[in-house]
């Protein structure tokens, strides 16, 4: 295990599309969606056992949920979890972080990662993770992950990818061509037939200095901020300077304010069994399923003439349904949902 490498876990979202098990107090990244005693976000710390120390595990979080992420990762130290006083999407979260890493450990090479995904094959995520720090260790190549799409799927963005060439120093690393927005169905089609699209995981690797010098050239009024607050990182004060200095910052995507303006892109194809985990769908597509199409999670479940169904219920002792087919049935803290799983768009409105 390299004492340089760093993981960043971004878990500032407000997840709320599982409800009832997730709410805006403890949003899905807080919650175990997969029944297996686990939160998202303590699996996703999991992945990394082996690759990354437990003192160079960094979360970037909002005030409200610094609480939960103490709770749920005991073993990272308090001063790595870096409170956001307002949302500003991931690139000022990443420009925050990489300078107190950069402080700490001018040689960081570092995975930065959603709190909220899922990997089923983990033991070919730590392949990848492992081999793609190797690289940007060697180099000052920005990479992400792309996974090889296994559906026409419209609620992901895409990566174009130059397959002609692959990078001298690993070969299963290519050149980025483009990034492309959540496509329509038909387009989502056409990427799908074509063997260089991916989807965008939002999974990257860099060496510290790579994305310090990348913000310096292609966002400096937000390097700016984070660069004159060198003197407060790991001080008592640098929670009040953040305070002040981190609402002044433009809110913008990392992907739109360095990856579509940098030249030295690349991208590591990958398959793994990942999800973003985004719907109960997404749950329903990437779990186990029963003879029917059902997937269960919970205790003692019973199904009779029943197909196409997701049924989340680990605070009961017993649960039987029959005749269903394409729904969602989800229990939390005396709270009932029972939803086809086509509707599951007008959750949030049935919530309200």
């Amino acid at each position: 295990m390299a004492n340089n490498n760093h993981l960043v876990i971004m878990a500032g979202g407000i997840g709320s599309r599982f409800w009832p098990m997730s709410t805006p107090e403890r949003p899905k990244q807080f919650i175990d969606v997969l029944g297996c005693g686990r939160t998202l976000i303590q699996l996703t710390a999991d992945r990394f056992k082996g690759i990354c120390p437990p003192e160079n595990i960094w979360v970037v979080t909002s005030e409200s949920y610094a609480d939960i992420v103490k709770e749920q990762l005991p073993d990272i130290p308090e001063s790595n979890i870096l409170r956001e006083p307002c949302r500003r999407n991931t690139a000022p979260c990443i420009a925050y972080v990489s300078w107190c890493i950069k402080a700490r450990d001018p040689k960081a090479n570092m995975v930065v990662t959603p709190s909220d995904h899922i990997v089923m094959d983990v033991p070919e995520f730590q392949r990848v993770i492992t081999s793609a720090l190797q690289f940007t260790a060697q180099s000052d190549a920005i990479l992400t992950l792309g996974m090889k799409p296994t559906r026409p799927e419209t609620g992901y963005g895409y990566i174009e990818v130059d397959l002609s060439t692959a990078s001298a120093r690993n070969k299963e690393i290519y050149r980025v061509d483009s990034f492309k927005e959540k496509p329509d169905l038909a387009t989502a089609e056409k990427y799908v037939k074509k063997n260089n699209y991916l989807w965008n995981a939002g999974i990257f690797v860099w060496n510290v200095n790579t994305i310090v010098n990348a913000l310096r050239v292609y966002q400096p009024a937000i390097s700016d901020i984070f660069e004159n607050l060198l003197p407060y990182y790991g001080t008592p004060r640098q929670q009040e300077v953040i305070n002040q200095e981190f609402p002044k910052c433009e809110n913008i995507s990392v992907d739109y304010a360095i990856l579509e303006k940098a030249e030295e892109i690349f991208v590591f194809p990958a398959s793994f069994g990942w999800s973003d985990l985004g719907t109960w769908g997404s749950l329903h597509g990437q779990s186990k399923h029963d003879t029917n199409n059902n997937v269960c999670i919970g205790s003692d479940i019973r199904l009779f003439e029943t197909k196409n169904c997701l049924i989340h219920t680990t605070q009961e002792k017993k649960v039987v349904v029959q005749g269903l087919d394409g729904y969602i049935i989800a229990e939390k803290d005396n709270t009932l949902l029972i939803c086809q799983l086509s509707e599951e768009q007008r959750i949030k409105q049935f919530s309200e």
